[in-house]
């Protein structure tokens, strides 16, 4: 059928807010131009992420219920542990409050003065916690990823060839890990292939260098690899993602994604003298070893989340409704990055106000225009975010999807309000930043129109 139905009934519903264009233009101000400072009870149709963002089922609230508090040794912890095993392979797993809170434990053990960390693309807070301990983050993504309109099925790739080089260049004793985000987020949501994943396993075992996955969203990785990869079509995504799991050495994860949950993260490692001092480390700072952070409710709701994620229905429905929205953008002359991904979709910002150079920041301006027609949340990805690193290759809107939340109509109004903004873009002005942090500026920073 042509109908995208969601594979699930509507249980419970929560009331959003309707605002006259008055109201947002107080609010956008208010707020200094920063949609991560508008208050989300004046959001219609909250984009701004994916993460933490899902609705979650009626077996996860069943489970929350079910829940054991007990402070050590709790069996929501075990059932969370067991859970995650059969999934990835993974003997050793901690969980964390969420996925930046893995980040900073990995790389306070691994990361330092003189440590270079390649990736496929950093997200920013995996590159913010690799500079925090003093190393350097590097992103190695394939040419065909710089490209918006190339159709290739796996723009998420490594380049395989410029890790090679790289680790010539730096030496292998300065890389403590190689690691590769599933999907590539920075990137446009794209997805890495197995083939890719194997190649840059190859490397790492010739220099001896541990492979580490961001897999924030492995299963819709998986997903991906299952539509697009030769000799993947009849395989299940559940075997795919232990395939991918197969290759590397440890993970981190933030279950906020496709945990499908509201809270939580994992740390996996297969190195046990690493992994006892990443245990140690999470006593310090996060919590007892069996709840990390977290309450027994939510590894309960993990556990099921990290099952119900694997649900094939689940997935088609999930990357076909996205692909909706992209599809029906770029038949109206929006340009995105194709084909879309898994997650989200990117809108090519510089191509969408071509007058807005990029130091103006045309992605932030297009967040605003969005607010403004439609009250709409959405995300900067370009030189706002990665601006004080080095020039981003793209400038990009992300429209985050958040999981089992918005129906067709709900994107379909999104996409009315993107026609209207589409029509006057020329209008859209630039923007300066008046105030900002010394890392991770776009949740915080303040601007104000050219």
């Amino acid at each position: 059928m042509k109908t995208i139905i969601e594979p699930f009934r509507i249980k419970t519903v929560e009331p959003i807010t309707m605002t006259t264009p008055e109201e947002r233009e107080r609010y956008l101000r208010e707020a200094s131009f920063n949609t991560f400072l508008i208050k989300a009870r004046h959001v219609l149709i909250d984009l701004l992420t994916d993460s933490g963002t899902g609705a979650m089922s009626a077996e996860q609230w069943a489970g929350i219920m079910r829940a054991d508090e007990s402070y050590a040794g709790a069996e929501s912890f075990f059932r969370f542990e067991s859970k995650l095993q059969e999934i990835t392979g993974f003997a050793h797993i901690l969980p964390t409050h969420q996925g930046r809170a893995s980040e900073r434990i990995l790389f306070e053990l691994v990361g330092g003065e003189g440590k270079v960390v390649p990736n496929n693309t950093h997200f920013d807070t995996t590159l913010a916690n690799i500079e925090h301990s003093g190393a350097r983050a590097v992103n190695l993504p394939v040419a065909e990823g710089k490209n918006p309109r190339s159709q290739y099925p796996f723009k998420g790739n490594m380049d395989v060839e410029g890790l090679e080089r790289l680790i010539a260049e730096v030496g292998a004793k300065n890389i403590p890990v190689v690691m590769v985000t599933v999907t590539n987020n920075s990137g446009g949501g794209q997805p890495v292939s197995l083939e890719n994943l194997r190649a840059v396993r190859r490397v790492c075992d010739r220099h001896g260098l541990p492979l580490f996955l961001d897999a924030c969203r492995f299963a819709e990785n998986a997903y991906f690899i299952k539509l697009r990869e030769e000799g993947q079509q009849d395989r299940s995504v559940r075997d795919i993602v232990r395939d991918m799991f197969d290759l590397a050495d440890g993970a981190t994860i933030s279950a906020k994604k496709d945990g499908i949950v509201n809270m939580g993260g994992v740390l996996l490692m297969r190195d046990e003298t690493l992994f006892q001092r990443a245990t140690n480390l999470l006593i310090l700072t996060e919590g007892y070893i069996t709840y990390g952070g977290l309450s027994g409710r939510d590894l309960e709701a993990m556990a099921q989340g990290f099952e119900e994620v694997l649900h094939e229905d689940y997935l088609q429905y999930r990357i076909r409704s996205t692909a909706y929205l992209g599809e029906r953008l770029v038949r109206m002359g929006v340009q995105i990055i194709e084909p879309p991904g898994g997650h989200a979709i990117y809108v090519d910002a510089g191509a969408f106000c071509p007058h807005i150079p990029a130091e103006q920041f045309p992605g932030q301006s297009v967040v605003c225009g969005l607010y403004r027609e439609g009250g709409i949340r959405a995300c900067e990805i370009g030189s706002v975010m990665f601006g004080k690193h080095a020039k981003p290759a793209m400038e990009l809107v992300r429209l985050a999807i958040p999981r089992r939340v918005y129906t067709q109509s709900h994107i379909d109004y999104v996409l009315e309000v993107f026609e209207s903004l589409f029509a006057k873009r020329n209008t859209l002005r630039g923007m300066r930043i008046v105030e900002e942090p010394p890392a991770l500026r776009h949740f915080t920073a303040k601007f104000a129109e050219i």
